[in-house]
């Protein structure tokens, strides 16, 4: 059944909408920040060289036991549906997909999360920086409310990729199993991708998660601009003035439908003629946010129908 992969989508999304975050107890992405926690410590221990192939065995490890777990519950619990549900068991089948798919996305807390900054920047510019500081790394003590603004849209813009255009993307190529190791490659990034003490430990799973990631971070950006043609050649321009090869992409495109600039202070200035960020451009954005994911779920889960189709689950599904 053709259909049977794409409907995934809508059902993975429809849980995160009504439902949220699973239970860290049972949710595999917290799994696989423990997994890679086992070993963060020992390998930032060692000179360059071992760091580095470490990393990189570890990654590969933890990719393969990610990906061989999707696998086994597209494959195997799947088609063992069939003898419980007869003739039912091709909607079990795409319910139990889209709920193995749910944890790989994370839009409602994301977008919650977001929120949140705002509102407690509305209390106190303290208060905002410490939000802040649960969606990114960087150091929030000295930020002004404008910078708080401007980084909340940024993580908002960056992430709707991270958290669920690049899951949705590699779900259509590969199934379960690319979106599982996508969501560890990005996963471990966040943990290990950064210089200093993990330059080297952290390198290879900085450089697989940009290769991941290249071409849905394009999708999102393209898709946040779609309704403006006109905007096509400033977000190459925008998509340029970032370190990261990919996170250009979904924020360039954001301050530019925001008619804002954004910026990391130091590092990049985004859009630099746009207006300074408003109380109300949050709200904004995740309604352009929100727009861009719809659409291009939709069409990812159009190219599920065709990539993935005739995928064999076993006797009697498909």
């Amino acid at each position: 059944m053709p259909w049977l992969p794409a409907l995934a989508i809508p059902i993975a999304l429809l849980l995160d909408r009504t439902f949220g975050e699973p239970p860290s107890a049972v949710h595999p992405v917290v799994g696989m920040g423990r997994f890679l926690a086992l070993f963060g410590d020992r390998l930032c221990a060692m000179s360059s060289k071992p760091a580095f192939l470490g990393g990189a065995l570890v990654w590969l490890l933890g990719a393969t036991l990610a990906a061989l777990s999707a696998w086994a519950i597209e494959h195997l619990v799947i088609a063992g549906l069939e003898p419980w549900w007869g003739g039912w068991h091709l909607a079990a089948a795409a319910v139990v997909l889209g709920l193995a798919l749910k944890p790989m996305l994370a839009w409602r807390m994301l977008r919650d999360e977001v929120s949140a900054v705002e509102t407690a920047l509305s209390r106190s510019l303290g208060e905002g920086r410490a939000q802040l500081s649960r969606l990114v790394s960087r150091d929030t003590s000295t930020l002004s409310a404008l910078e708080v603004r401007e980084t909340a849209i940024e993580t908002l813009a960056e992430n709707l990729n991270d958290s669920v255009i690049a899951p949705l993307f590699w779900f259509m190529v590969a199934g379960l199993p690319g979106a599982a190791l996508y969501r560890f490659a990005n996963t471990a990034d966040a943990m290990w991708g950064y210089r200093g003490r993990w330059e080297w430990a952290g390198k290879w799973a900085a450089r697989a998660d940009d290769v991941l990631s290249w071409i849905p971070a394009r999708l999102t950006g393209l898709a946040l601009v779609a309704l403006r043609p006109a905007l096509l050649r400033p977000l190459l321009r925008e998509a340029a003035r970032t370190p990261s090869p990919n996170g250009g992409w979904p924020m360039g495109a954001m301050a530019l439908r925001l008619g804002r600039s954004l910026s990391k202070p130091g590092h990049y200035r985004l859009n630099p003629a746009g207006g300074p960020v408003a109380a109300d451009d949050i709200t904004t954005a995740q309604g352009l946010a929100a727009g861009a994911m719809l659409a291009l779920a939709a069409v990812l889960a159009l190219g599920t129908a065709a990539l993935r189709g005739g995928l064999h689950f076993g006797p009697g599904v498909s």
